[in-house]
Order: structure tokens, then sequence, then C-alpha cells
């Protein structure tokens, strides 16, 4: 059976980095907060939006709330008005059209909106790659196994021959709530220790080293599927 690579997109595929902690610092402005650090902004990273915020900054009311996750939301459209656009990681695209290539099913699961996910399937090249892709709109976020679940559904796959490939623990955490392979990359915005304490099995310190990852995970899929029959 064909392996199934499930990616994370921001910090794993798409350096955000930035334009995230500037649309946070904007919209603590917007509602008289103080601009919060990069690293306390890197934590929330991966969680669906109003659960994002609602964790960085836990003391605010409803109303507040609502403003600020609207002042996030209005920071990102200004970057894209503007012509803003997330690069992507080097390698990034090269990686997924060799695993493409080989016969891997490829699959998107990230806590950006449906209208992110657009953006970025609209990258040259990218409709093509991916089977299906699901965000946090499509119900439970990260890290929650819904997204996962209904990837393996869409793309045939099962628990033993799905790989979650992400940057944070909270990537980490619902591969290991759906019962797939975990594999973290440090490049992006949590750290090796933290995925390691997560639960990741291997974090990959560059694209290389997750393909040679990928290639191991693949190699054991037929031996492993034939023991279980």
């Amino acid at each position: 059976m064909r392996p199934l690579a499930v990616f994370d997109i921001d910090g794993t595929l798409v350096d955000s980095r930035a334009s995230i902690h500037r649309a946070a610092c904007e919209a603590a402005r917007g509602i008289g907060l103080p601009e919060p650090d990069y690293d306390r902004v890197r934590q929330i990273v991966g969680l669906s939006l109003d659960h994002a915020m609602a964790v960085l900054e836990p003391g605010l009311d409803p109303e507040d709330l609502v403003r600020f996750i609207a002042g996030f939301r209005a920071s990102f459209q200004r970057m894209y008005d503007e012509g803003h656009e997330e690069p992507l990681y080097p390698d990034a695209t090269a990686t997924l059209r060799r695993l493409h290539r080989d016969g891997w099913r490829l699959a998107l699961a990230t806590g950006q909106n449906r209208r992110g996910v657009a953006r970025n399937l609209a990258r040259e090249g990218w409709a093509d790659l991916f089977i299906s892709s699901h965000c946090a709109e499509d119900g439970p976020g990260k890290p929650d196994p819904a997204m996962l679940h209904a990837a393996m559904a869409v793309c045939g796959a099962e628990p033993e021959t799905t790989v979650m490939i992400g940057d944070t623990a909270h990537d980490i955490t619902m591969a290991l709530n759906a019962g797939a392979h975990p594999l973290g990359v440090v490049w992006g915005f949590h750290t090796l220790e933290e995925q390691v304490a997560a639960g990741a099995h291997h974090v990959a310190a560059d694209f290389a080293d997750l393909e040679a990852a990928l290639d191991r995970f693949a190699a054991q899929v037929p031996a492993h599927r034939s023991a279980a029959g």
C-alpha cells in the first residue's frame, strides 16, 4: 500500500514566522495591548485561530477577544492586499514533487482557514500534488485527530501507513491521537526539544533528512501490512 504523507503548512512548508508575529502584534496594538514577543506567539501557531488567540491572551473578555481575532485577520488581509506572500522554505516544493513522483499520496492538514489553504494551493504546481486538504474550518483543530482522520478517509489510508509532518507539538500530538507516525521538522515554530517531548519519532534537520526519514518509513510499510494481514 502506498504511504500517505500529510503536511502542515505554516513553519513546515511555508516560512510564515515574520508575518504571523507581525499580525499578532498589530492585533494586540489594535485593542490596546502590548505587542507579544515572538516566543509567546510561536507557541500558539498551528491551533485554530480562535483557540490560538484565546491562548495568546487568556485574560480577554469575549468582546475584546472577537476584536483581537478580527485584528489578526485584518492584518493578514492588509499584507495580502500589499502583495505579500510568505516564502516557501528552500527545497520544500522539490521534496513534495519527489514524493509525488515516487508514488506517495500527499495531503495537507493546517490551522489556516480555507482561504489560506486556497492561497497556498494556488502556488505553482501545488494543486496537482495534493489529493486533499484539511483545515480548522472543517471541524476540530489540532491537536484533535479529526483532520488526519479526514485525510486518511479521503486518501484511502490507514494510520499505520500515514505519517504526519509538522513543526509543532500540536502536529505531533495530533498524529499520535490519530495513530499515525509523527515526524517533526526543526526549522519552524517549535524547538526540537518541544517536539521530542510531545512524542516525535524523529525531528528532521533539513529537507534531505526529512526525505531520508520518509524513505525509512515507506520501506517499513509493506512489511508491516503483510505482518498485520
